[in-house]
């Protein structure tokens, strides 16, 4: 496996683009957006500087590493000859279901197939193709260079070959590779966005403000990160979809999202990339004023 292209260049694309390159392989990160395509090469290139001042790369990697990434808007072209495909689109079912389609036909015959879905049904996935035993769930973590988890979701008819080629290749990654099964939120999202949302529902009941509930969990939980501010940081959109896949796929009224979510995402504040969420970062992080908009009064 020498060639890798990666389908959708923001965060996590380009995260996923930055860490196959600095291992060694030649990758393709695709995007309909030239603009977004721009971006995400500079963003890379940033990262990479962060870590040569860090220590943890000289150089002659970065230039070396920018080196193998090479972009392109155009999805046969950038595709026809990956060895893996990862696909890191917005987390819509039938946006992902359309480009899994295309990959079907333009992919060669061999390519595997992964999506980095945090919480969609890689065995629907898998079905809108003909090769059903190499699509197969690759869900890596925010910030993706210095994360160290994938999950490695087996779809209803992955094989065997395909999940132990994905399993070799996360760990050359220098990733750990944790293999579940295909579930709605596999496992991590299972877990962690029930969490959110409780987080946001205590907020929404007046039980204590934004800062106080992120400082319990961190110096209560141990947690590096409050849940208000990591859903900031994961996108409160992109909370309130994989939210809205748990509701669906087990029919329990414990996965329903919170209003307040609801109605900050509907309002366009969906956190860091927005500037505004639990959390204003228009000029550093402070605490935004969202009781008096959307709070339950």
């Amino acid at each position: 496996m020498k060639q890798i292209a990666i389908v959708g260049s923001g965060t996590m694309g380009n995260g996923i683009a930055h860490t196959f390159a600095q291992f060694g392989y030649q990758v393709n990160l695709i995007d309909i957006n030239e603009e977004a395509l721009h971006h995400a090469v500079k963003t890379i290139g940033k990262n990479l500087d962060r870590q040569v001042t860090k220590g943890s790369i000289t150089i002659a990697d970065k230039e070396a590493t920018l080196s193998r990434i090479h972009t392109t808007a155009d999805l046969k072209a950038g595709v026809s000859q990956a060895d893996l495909v990862v696909e890191a689109a917005t987390e819509n079912i039938e946006l992902k279901l359309n480009i899994f389609r295309e990959l079907d036909v333009y992919a060669k015959p061999e390519a595997i197939l992964a999506s980095n879905t945090s919480s969609i049904s890689i065995t629907q996935i898998a079905a809108v193709t003909g090769r059903g035993t190499q699509v197969i769930g690759m869900h890596f973590m925010n910030p993706v260079p210095v994360m160290k988890l994938v999950e490695v979701i087996r779809g209803y008819a992955t094989s065997d070959e395909t999940t132990n080629q994905i399993m070799a290749v996360s760990a050359k990654l220098d990733k750990v590779p944790v293999e579940v099964n295909d579930y709605p939120g596999f496992v991590a999202n299972r877990i962690l966005m029930p969490m959110i949302n409780e987080a946001i529902t205590t907020l929404f009941e007046g039980v204590a403000g934004v800062k106080e509930i992120d400082t319990v969990m961190k110096l209560g939980m141990a947690h590096p990160m409050g849940p208000l501010q990591l859903a900031d940081f994961i996108g409160l959109d992109v909370c309130l979809a994989i939210l809205q896949v748990l509701q669906q796929g087990f029919g329990q009224a414990k996965y329903a999202p919170c209003p307040l979510l609801i109605n900050m995402v509907m309002a366009g504040k969906t956190g860091v990339k927005s500037g505004e969420g639990f959390y204003d970062y228009s000029q550093g992080i402070k605490e935004a004023n969202v009781a008096s908009k959307f709070l339950n009064q």
